[in-house]
């Protein structure tokens, strides 16, 4: 049987106020441990959606004094992103697999006669992957992607913000002058610095998190089931025959999504 958007979403939606701040915002992301929250106004209705991605690429993170009290000003309603991509619930999930990938979302808005009644995000089609592919079906390998952004540890995190708003990525590796992995820093990592804003001098060894590893041979199923189990989005591909060398690339949860889409995938059939 078909299943449907209904069977994977999370019921119900996290909103904000337009007018909550980006505090106010980071404190709710933090504390739900999300990736964005939605904007509805007293009616409840859905205005639009803001992320961590959407924080850093208003450039919170300036340590000028004028233009961070500028940003300190700054509303839900300033950042949200217009309009709201949704799906109804009803639809085939390949269809939901589709829209994200095609429209570069990390989440659609689930409704139900046109009424919000849920969110499905790439975690939820990853949680699900993981019982669904059989055992060694395909490796790391294949749908890795090659590209990485990269910084030394020295770098001032304003510049390393910067890099990933430009590049359009949501994290940057931390290596030492030999390509050895010290650590990943990602717009979670950034959103602590929010509140206070962040001193010119603080450098990305000063915010990054240890970074998770996975062998280039092993199966997608093991790389969701790492993902899951440490609530990340993405892992580092290394070769596990030398595991200092400089990394291979970089599996994330889009990869396994775009993997899902392929015409052969199980959640095509």
């Amino acid at each position: 049987m078909t299943k449907l958007v209904r069977d994977l979403m999370h019921p119900g939606v996290l909103t904000c106020k337009p007018d909550a701040t980006l505090g106010q915002v980071a404190t709710l992301l933090d504390q739900n441990r999300v990736h964005a929250l939605f904007v509805a106004d007293r009616d409840g209705r859905i205005l639009g959606v803001i992320s961590d991605f959407d924080l850093m690429a208003g450039e919170w993170l300036s340590a000028d004094p004028e233009s961070l009290e500028v940003m300190r000003k700054l509303t839900a309603a300033d950042l949200m992103s217009q309009p709201v991509d949704s799906v109804e619930a009803n639809v085939p999930l390949a269809e939901a697999v589709h829209a994200l990938i095609e429209k570069e979302v990390s989440r659609l808005l689930v409704t139900e006669n046109g009424k919000p009644v849920g969110v499905i995000s790439l975690s939820d089609f990853v949680a699900s992957l993981s019982a669904r592919i059989p055992t060694r079906r395909e490796t790391v390998g294949d749908v890795m992607s090659d590209a990485i952004l990269v910084c030394r540890g020295k770098t001032p995190v304003l510049s390393a913000a910067r890099a990933m708003t430009s590049a359009g990525w949501r994290s940057v590796l931390v290596v030492d002058a030999k390509g050895k992995v010290l650590g990943v820093v990602s717009g979670k990592d950034l959103l602590r610095l929010v509140q206070n804003g962040a001193n010119e001098n603080l450098i990305v060894r000063d915010v990054m998190h240890p970074a998770l590893t996975i062998d280039i041979h092993a199966s997608l199923r093991e790389a969701a089931d790492k993902m899951i189990q440490n609530h990340h989005h993405r892992l580092v591909v290394i070769d596990k025959d030398d595991p200092d060398a400089f990394p291979l690339g970089v599996i994330s949860t889009f990869d396994i999504v775009a993997e899902m889409a392929r015409p052969d995938s199980v959640w095509q059939k």
